[in-house]
């Protein structure tokens, strides 16, 4: 597959969700927990960045992994409401997946393939993020401690590049 638009997700609610849907838009891909150390600025980082660029074409895709340190053990819909609560914040919630190993998602292993890590292309913590063009490439990989604040410059030249 050229681009994430080919691939089918499964939402929080089990439901098949084709990204090809997020076509035209500014999506950043992420790995999240709900009791990791950098959750808190995460989502209200992430929260601010969609109340300043969603009006102008800009997604968080955020897909729930308990890969790291056991940080995600609940199911979907507490994850939800625990970000709706907590930072009164939605995000576009997906299925709770693998991003490394044998059952890592196929997007994860295609992202990782697109855009690989500093040594390894595993991902190596939990708020790893992929920022994806309007055309569905992937643009650039940031860490876990690259803060989304951090990424406007980029979010911002995305958002202006044309289809």
């Amino acid at each position: 597959m050229a681009s994430v638009h080919g691939f089918t997700v499964k939402n929080a609610k089990g439901e098949d969700t084709p990204l090809s849907n997020y076509s035209g838009k500014v999506v950043i891909i992420v790995n999240v927990a709900s009791q990791c150390g950098l959750t808190n600025s995460n989502y209200n980082q992430f929260k601010e960045l969609l109340d300043t660029y969603k009006k102008d074409g800009l997604e968080v895709l955020a897909f729930p992994c308990n890969q790291f340190g056991s940080q995600e053990p609940s199911c979907e819909i507490d994850i939800a409401a625990f970000v709706a609560d907590k930072f009164k914040f939605e995000p576009t919630l997906f299925q709770k997946i693998d991003v490394n190993g044998d059952n890592a998602d196929p997007l994860y292993k295609f992202l990782k393939q697109e855009k690989g890590g500093f040594l390894v292309d595993a991902i190596k913590w939990n708020f790893t993020k992929f920022l994806v063009g309007r055309d569905g490439h992937v643009i650039k990989r940031y860490s876990p401690t690259t803060e989304p604040k951090d990424m406007k410059k980029d979010i911002e030249a995305a958002l202006q590049a044309k289809l």
